[in-house]
């Protein structure tokens, strides 16, 4: 079993949900955390919500770095847009890896339009994070 650890600054959208998404879709071959460099101390609803729309329930918290600084991963990604945005450095052990995807938690417009960022980021996250994990070998 690989271990990947998912990083981001606030760790309430992005990083909750490709946790979620790898501990459902890869659970045989691989285990997710997710962490951020200031946790927002819970997970955005509509991350929950949209995970929940494709069948993954999630009860996941909003955890620090710090949690993770002595655990080693096979893989460690960050998943911020931009460097704008403060995304984090891992020092610990990981081959580190950055797929960047946008902050659904900045979306405006109608609960609607809002509810759909969540959605795009969940499908790309999906689509990109797995196909990154399965072209990773055996052994990082």
């Amino acid at each position: 079993m690989r271990s990947v650890l998912f990083l981001c600054t606030g760790n309430s959208c992005r990083s909750q949900m490709a946790e979620a998404i790898v501990n459902h879709d890869l659970a045989e071959t691989w285990q997710a955390h997710s962490a951020g460099t200031r946790p927002t101390g819970s997970v955005h609803p509509l991350a929950v919500a949209a995970l929940a729309e494709i069948g993954i329930r999630h009860a996941g918290q909003s955890k620090s770095v710090d949690e993770y600084r002595q655990a080693e991963f096979d893989l460690v990604v960050t998943v911020c847009d931009s460097a704008a945005e403060d995304c984090p450095v891992w020092l610990g052990r990981g081959t580190r890896l950055h797929i960047g995807f946008p902050d659904p938690a900045r979306a405006t417009g109608s609960e609607s339009e809002v509810m759909d960022a969540f959605r795009q980021v969940r499908d790309d996250i999906r689509r990109r994070v797995l196909a990154a994990l399965q072209a990773t070998g055996p052994s990082i």
